[in-house]
């Protein structure tokens, strides 16, 4: 098996595990520290998250670069090129350490109306842990974007799939113990260096990687800015998408609504990670096909392609969670968290589109041409962020998420016309060959679902007796109804192997 296919298998592996492990460790988690202190601990984490986007897309560059002077055979400039790279990192890390440093003696200023005191102590214990951290890990961002430049995803991905379910089973020990907010960040920055020190021997002493400046020209890294700074743009798009609203409520409202928020984002994020696990390991493959001059239509096929098996995988959730979400959500955190049902509803409806997409940012990567739509999702989502701020005041959580949305859903549409205008996608066809089967057998796995869903009953039991009923409906109906005859014969030879791969063992 190719590492494709066993790194999209062990994507969706690793996002099996890790969202059954989440969802039964984070009422735990809830539950231990107590809402406040969860708010805190997540509101935290999205603070440090925003100077982590002072790595400025270099990660992203590094794939994309490695894979170019692969395609070359360009082993010298290989070297030269990640030589460079550490060294643009290594300064990337000092601004990091005095962004932090500043930030720190400014957290009391800014979270002055929302927490106390000894909230603030424990802030400012965990920012500055977190910033000694993201220092050490930012450049090794360049080590795990050389793996899958080589199109090597299996042994990252491995490792940090065991690393997950080992920091899984610690959390338990150390909140049966007594542990707060400050022992979950140390045992995460702990972990996480552990993993950086493992990638790194990797890919120096397996896939001999060789970091040598054969020369240093300015121009190079001009061009590797060239490239990741629509990146890095991108990325502060992700940070007003998905953790900007919790800095926001944290300031307007308290860490209780934060973690309501924080709730709802955590399933809307594992909403996207069924369709991501397909198309982000399709960057080296897109930057072949650019590299070979593949077509307007080549490109649309096998964005078709992509999508249509990501558009399977999230109208089954989507689906599942509009019929019984709010049961789920009830039983799995308490009625004080109902608004986090609506929230991750409402990021499935609008996150859905983007998603099925995925293989496009692909190609703008492949391509450098981030530009337009990094700047048309940063327009939009910070108008979106400051539409949700004010709707914030007096809805909440859920009028955080419903600006941001609405910025989302803009820049989308933005995008469409952009893919076929300057990308040449086939934007019509696309839509045409995603929607042909799908959707009627998704309206009509929803009405049965609905029928399923008047089964009298409130307990888990109840719960997952329904979930396997819709399950069931939805799978056979979407492969007699909705496949075309490329998809049955891949979901035929995955369970062939499957049955054969649990025979020899």
């Amino acid at each position: 098996m190719s590492q494709l296919k066993r790194g999209a298998l062990l994507n969706y592996t690793t996002i099996i595990v890790t969202n059954v492990v989440g969802l039964l460790l984070t009422p735990f988690i809830i539950k231990s520290l107590g809402d406040d202190e969860f708010g805190l601990y997540t509101m935290i984490g999205a603070f440090v998250g925003y100077i982590s986007v002072l790595d400025f897309g270099l990660s992203n560059a590094v794939v994309r670069f490695v894979a170019k002077y692969k395609a070359e055979k360009d082993q010298t400039g290989e070297e030269n090129f990640l030589a460079t790279t550490l060294i643009i990192y290594g300064i990337i890390s000092v601004i990091v350490i005095i962004v932090g440093t500043i930030c720190y003696f400014n957290l009391e200023n800014i979270f002055s109306n929302s927490l106390d005191l000894v909230q603030l102590e424990k802030a400012k214990i965990m920012f500055a842990i977190l910033i000694f951290a993201l220092a050490i890990g930012l450049p090794a961002g360049a080590f795990e974007g050389i793996c899958f430049g080589y199109e090597r995803f299996v042994f990252p991905k491995s490792v940090k799939l065991c690393r997950y379910l080992l920091r899984s089973v610690m959390v338990v020990g150390l909140l049966l113990l007594g542990g707060d907010a400050v022992s979950l960040v140390i045992l995460d920055v702990t972990l996480n260096i552990i993993l950086i020190a493992i990638i790194i021997y990797y890919v120096i002493r397996r896939l001999n990687v060789k970091f040598r400046l054969h020369q240093f020209s300015f121009d190079l890294p001009k061009r590797i800015f060239s490239y990741s700074i629509w990146i890095f743009v991108f990325v502060l798009v992700g940070q007003f998408q998905w953790k900007v609203g919790q800095m926001v409520l944290g300031i307007v409202a308290n860490t209780t609504i934060v973690a309501i928020f924080a709730v709802g984002v955590m399933l809307g994020t594992y909403y996207g990670a069924f369709s991501t696990a397909i198309s982000s390991v399709f960057l080296p493959r897109a930057t072949q096909m650019v590299v070979a001059n593949a077509s307007g239509e080549q490109l649309t096929d096998m964005m078709i392609k992509i999508g249509r098996l990501s558009f399977i995988v999230l109208m089954f959730i989507l689906g599942a969670f509009l019929l019984y979400g709010q049961q789920f959500v009830l039983l799995w955190v308490g009625e004080s968290y109902f608004d986090s049902w609506i929230i991750a509803l409402i990021i499935m409806l609008a996150y859905t589109l983007p998603l099925v997409q995925g293989f496009g940012n692909s190609i703008l990567e492949a391509q450098n041409k981030l530009r337009f739509k990094a700047l048309v999702y940063l327009t939009f989502l910070i108008l979106g962020t400051g539409l949700g701020a004010f709707l914030a005041k007096d809805h909440g959580a859920i009028g955080m998420i419903t600006g941001s949305v609405c910025g989302w859903m803009i820049a989308q549409n933005i995008m469409n016309i952009y893919y076929y205008r300057v990308i040449k996608i086939n934007i019509f066809r696309f839509f045409k060959e995603l929607f042909h089967r799908t959707v009627l057998a998704f309206i009509i796995a929803l009405c049965i679902g609905w029928l399923i869903n008047t089964i009298p009953g409130t307990g888990w039991l109840n719960f997952m007796f329904k979930a396997f009923l819709y399950s069931l409906t939805y799978f056979v109906l979407i492969y007699f109804l909705g496949c075309n005859s490329y998809e049955k014969a891949l979901f035929l030879n995955t369970i062939s192997k499957a049955t054969k791969l649990k025979l020899n063992q």
